[in-house]
């Protein structure tokens, strides 16, 4: 029978994603994750789904792994119902395949679990701008960790929070939303619209509180801000978000989107 999970599960779910951060991730220790995530541990990343914690998800961490071997992993916000969690998060390191050259990129990911291990992860990572600093040889600075990431109050979910959120995704202003920050757009960045939205899927959305985690497939037309020579044409750009309300209304967030698949997937020799 699957555990009825609440807010008092909360802290529990908090050390259960310090231990991924930090005796997984951050020690590259891959035979903790027998104790972190279910065998059908299931990630999605844009149009990609990485199934299986034993076969296709340690493959793909492998990969990342052998390229940064000092690979860090910094919080910068999270969040929990007990249910469900959200994190905003930096990796950080110097790739093997590009002389030592260092990167900095953001992702935000939203967590499932069970009560005991992670089940599923819709995540993305902003792998557009390490993209770009491995190939001028500039790093992004890292972003400021969050105090005591794994401290926090759990907050029950609110279905009001969430409805605000969903109805600002449909309006498709949210590259244009005061307080919210796109990609690595804090460094001073020039990010962009991206896409003229027509219409946007959710995936994922839920609340711990007022903040509010998504991820989404954003369609439409290419804008001119993103890459003059792909203007017009139509695509398909994921995202992942935290959207933070009050008085009604969305007044601060975070959100990494798949610029890299958009770009490949439109322009493969580009990418």
């Amino acid at each position: 029978m699957t555990k009825q999970l609440s807010v008092a599960d909360g802290p529990a779910f908090l050390r259960l994603m310090k231990h991924y951060c930090i005796d997984y991730t951050n020690s590259h220790d891959q035979a903790e994750t027998a104790a972190i995530m279910e065998p059908g541990y299931l990630l999605r990343m844009g149009p990609h789904f990485v199934e299986g914690r034993d076969t296709a998800y340690h493959a793909a961490t492998a990969r990342q792994m052998e390229q940064f071997p000092g690979l860090m992993l910094t919080v910068h916000e999270i969040w929990t119902s007990g249910e469900r969690l959200m994190m905003r998060f930096s990796e950080h390191g110097a790739s093997r395949k590009h002389g030592g050259a260092q990167c900095a990129w953001g992702g935000i990911g939203l967590y499932e679990w069970n009560g005991a291990k992670l089940v599923r992860n819709h995540v993305e990572q902003d792998y557009y701008s390490r993209a770009r600093q491995l190939k001028t040889g500039v790093p992004n600075p890292v972003e400021g960790p969050a105090i005591a990431p794994w401290d926090g109050a759990p907050e029950a979910p609110d279905p009001a929070a969430v409805a605000i959120v969903r109805e600002w995704l449909e309006s498709g202003m949210l590259a244009q939303t005061p307080g919210v920050l796109c990609d690595d757009a804090w460094t001073g960045a020039a990010t962009g619209q991206v896409i003229d939205q027509r219409a946007i899927e959710l995936n994922d959305i839920f609340s711990c509180g007022p903040h509010v985690g998504f991820h989404a497939l954003q369609r439409g037309t290419v804008t001119d801000d993103f890459d003059p020579d792909l203007a017009g044409k139509e695509g398909d750009l994921f995202m992942a978000g935290i959207a933070h309300v009050a008085d009604g209304k969305v007044v601060s967030g975070r959100i990494i989107r798949n610029r890299l698949d958009l770009q490949r997937l439109l322009s493969p020799r580009a990418a």
